[in-house]
This record gives C-alpha cells, structure tokens and sequence, in this order.
C-alpha cells in the first residue's frame, strides 16, 4: 500500500494544536492541492478564505457554537460555494446566469467544495498537519457573510482548521463496508445487522474516550436528524440569491 493511500486510511479529526505557524510553502501546497481537485464543467465554483487572524478565528469560533480549536488552530480556511465569480462570466458574455437559483446549483457548489476541502485535508495530513473540518460556520451564516466580506451569489459551506498537532487523537471506527460498498445496485439486506454491529463497536469506543453518555451510532445520529440544526441555512441562502426553487 502506498503512502498516499495509508495517510487517508489514518485519518482522524485533530482539535488540539500547538502554537508553531504553518508555513507559507505548506500554505500554498495544501491551497495549490484544494484548487486541483475536479469541479462541476470547469466552472470552479469555490473559493477559499485564509484566516490567520487571531480576532477574526475567535470570533468564527464563537459563531460556530464556542468551538475553541478554530480559535486555537494557527490556519483556519473557509470554503465558499461561489457563483458570483460565474455570474461575473455570464455578465461578460451578456448571459443570465440561472444555475445558482436551482437545487441542481445547490448541489453542484456543495460537491465542489467537499473535494475541494477533501483535497486540503489529504494535503495537510500528508505534511505531517492535522485538521478538522468545521460544519458549525453555517450556524450562524448571515453573520459569516458580513464577517468576512462575502458577495451575492456565495454560502459558506464549511470550514477547514488546519494546525500541528499536540498529539494523535483517536481514531473513529466507521460502519461496515458493507454499507458503504454495494456491488452493481443498492443492497439493503443486511442493513440492519450491520448497524447493530456497529453500535455494538461505539459503545466500546466511546467508553474508551469518556463519552459514554452519547450512547452509540443509531442513537446520536438519530437524535440529531429529529431537526434542522442549522436553521438559518435556507433563509441566509435565499437572500444570498440561492432561491432552490427549480
């Protein structure tokens, strides 16, 4: 196995960083790494916020829900889905744009960005950095907007912190590949088990890092998605001119 391929393997979420500054050069690797990954047509629908700040990141933090490790991180990195740069082309070529008000625009923004930050994440791990990607930046979103200057026609999807680690956290088991893996068609025989497997393996996880209380997979996940976590979301989004109406 290569050691590309071994470095992703070892992934895992790393919130405790040490004071040192990333460099410049590493900067640029793991920017240089986002912006090559694949995108919808060529259309390159994201950019990329570099906060290095220290009043800015806490305030990200704080907006996030208090997540202390944006603070803490020397790098935090913001992913954009942006159409504007898009509208900017069709403007030139006396088009109207209309793909940012569709659910298919939606989509085709949010992908993009997922390989975007999926690319910066690879790169940074393979530089001996560690990082943790951030949900929480569209808790709060009309406040991220003006915060960082953000135009009509751009979301905040999610954010990158990026720092080097105090020490390796540890490392979360994921489900079954049987539940991920389904030869040829979807397969739900088996589902079922595989999740009873599953939870089974948390429990003992989650005891084994002091978090007992969060029972395993089914139930945390289960109770999350009872609700809309981030609220603001659709409104923010309709205002920035992703209407999801088509």
């Amino acid at each position: 196995m290569n050691k590309v391929i071994e470095s992703i393997k070892d992934h895992r979420s790393i919130r405790n960083y040490k004071a040192d500054p990333i460099s410049e050069d590493m900067l640029n690797a793991i920017l240089e790494s986002a912006q090559a990954m694949p995108n919808s047509i060529n259309g390159q629908q994201t950019s990329v916020i570099v906060v290095r700040d220290q009043a800015t990141k806490s305030q990200i933090a704080e907006l996030a829900g208090g997540q202390p490790w944006i603070a803490q991180a020397p790098v935090f990195l913001l992913f954009v889905m942006d159409f504007y740069k898009t509208d900017l082309a069709a403007k030139k070529n006396g088009l109207e744009q209309v793909i940012h008000g569709s659910v298919e625009g939606t989509v085709v923004g949010a992908t993009d960005v997922g390989l975007n930050m999926a690319g910066a994440m690879i790169a940074a791990e393979s530089l001996g950095l560690g990082a943790v990607p951030i949900g929480g930046i569209r808790k709060n979103p009309e406040t991220m907007i003006a915060l960082l200057g953000l135009p009509e026609k751009t979301f905040p999807v999610a954010g990158l912190s990026i720092g080097h680690p105090v020490d390796r956290s540890h490392k979360k088991p994921r489900l079954p590949m049987s539940t991920f893996r389904h030869d040829e068609a979807y397969k739900v025989e088996g589902l079922n088990e595989a999740i009873n497997q599953y939870d089974d393996e948390m429990v003992v996880y989650l005891e084994s890092i002091g978090r007992e209380m969060e029972g395993n997979w089914s139930k945390q996940t289960s109770g999350v998605y009872q609700q809309v976590y981030f609220p603001k979301v659709h409104p923010v989004m309709a205002e920035q001119g992703f209407d999801n109406n088509k």
